[in-house]
């Protein structure tokens, strides 16, 4: 949450979105606070111990780390969400936000109720195929002791090595997750496209500082697998910064949790429509839950070919809402984010 890649014939073929693309919303760029990095899994002797540790049965065990701050930190986790409003972020599907203000659930405008109940997908397996089953995957880490799991999308960079997610699933609670991997085309178990461990990680400076939703992205630069790059195996999603709101997107992943077990890759589309109470984020009618934390967003989405230009990621929901989904706008930070990851040295 590049370039548009395409996969055709197992060659990777580029389809001219620039990488950083501003879009023609009249949006202006300003300089962005510096990423905060944390080195992963850097060597090849802990990159093959980190990979060793994901068995099939721990993978199948990791709890959604959304469901697995709120057993450990309840309502204790706080997160700003900017000035002046306030609220505070629990685990829940994917974080749960409870707005302070009393009544605050009842200040959504009649335009952005509207848009919020326009038609949409909500929740339904993904069964089309294309480029997207190879390119979103699971998150797999230990948060505190425990293995935890989230959602990601491998995109194109200048290092074939980048996946975006959300910025919980690589910092909570002010500590960065360890044995960090993405398993790209998960699906039932199986890992089609391999194990890739993390040898990087990198989120904004405001989820970094004070775990703002309004930060709340991240990527993670992966290691060479058997001597491959991850987009050279798997393709990779566009992205773009800075671009208009209120756009058709679809959104992806491998929600774990309530009526979904993080087994199927699961997908909602609609119109995006404005937060209206304690962030700057865009939302849509989704009722995807915890473990779908840090999938894709995705802008002028091809259901043949399965590509899109990622644009935000799964991040929170509110408590009174649980189906409205809510990310992160894609910004200045955000467009730092990648531009840090892909300059990134994969080994």
């Amino acid at each position: 949450m590049p370039i548009l890649t395409l996969v055709a014939g197992g060659a990777l073929l580029n389809a001219g979105v620039a990488h950083g693309a501003s879009g023609a919303s009249g949006v202006q760029e300003t300089r962005a606070p510096k990423p905060i990095s944390r080195e992963a899994a850097d060597t090849r002797t802990e990159q093959r111990t980190v990979a060793s540790y994901w068995t099939e049965a721990r993978m199948e065990a990791a709890t959604p780390i959304d469901v697995l701050a709120k057993r450990t930190n309840g309502v204790q986790f706080s997160a700003s969400v900017g000035a002046p409003a306030k609220g505070r972020v629990s685990g829940g599907s994917p974080l749960t936000v409870t707005p302070t203000a009393p009544g605050s659930a009842a200040r959504l405008a009649p335009a952005q109720a509207q848009q919020a109940a326009a038609p949409n997908s909500s929740g339904t397996a993904w069964t089309r195929g294309g480029a997207v089953t190879m390119t979103t995957g699971r998150i797999f880490f230990t948060y505190q002791g425990r293995n935890a799991s989230c959602s990601g999308s491998a995109v194109t960079s200048a290092n074939k090595s980048v996946v975006l997610t959300a910025g919980h699933c690589v910092k909570l609670g002010g500590a960065f997750h360890s044995n960090w991997v993405f398993v790209p085309g998960y699906n039932e178990g199986e890992r089609p496209h391999g194990t890739w461990v993390a040898t990087r990680l990198i989120t904004t400076p405001g989820w970094n500082s004070r775990e703002d939703v309004n930060g709340d992205m991240a990527a993670a630069v992966v290691a060479p697998l058997d001597g491959k790059l991850l987009t050279d195996v798997v393709g990779g999603q566009g992205v773009a910064f800075n671009q208009g709101r209120r756009q058709q997107m679809y959104s992806f992943g491998y929600p774990a949790s309530g009526r979904y077990d993080g087994s199927r890759l699961i997908y909602c589309s609609g119109r995006a429509f404005d937060d209206f109470l304690l962030s700057q984020g865009i939302g849509l009618t989704c009722n995807m839950t915890g473990g779908s934390s840090g999938g894709p967003w995705l802008l002028n989405f091809n259901e043949s070919t399965g590509l899109g230009t990622l644009n935000s990621v799964n991040s929170f929901k509110y408590n009174f809402s649980p189906n409205w989904m809510f990310g992160p706008y894609f910004g200045t930070e955000a467009k730092a984010v990648y531009e840090a990851a892909q300059r990134g040295d994969a080994t």
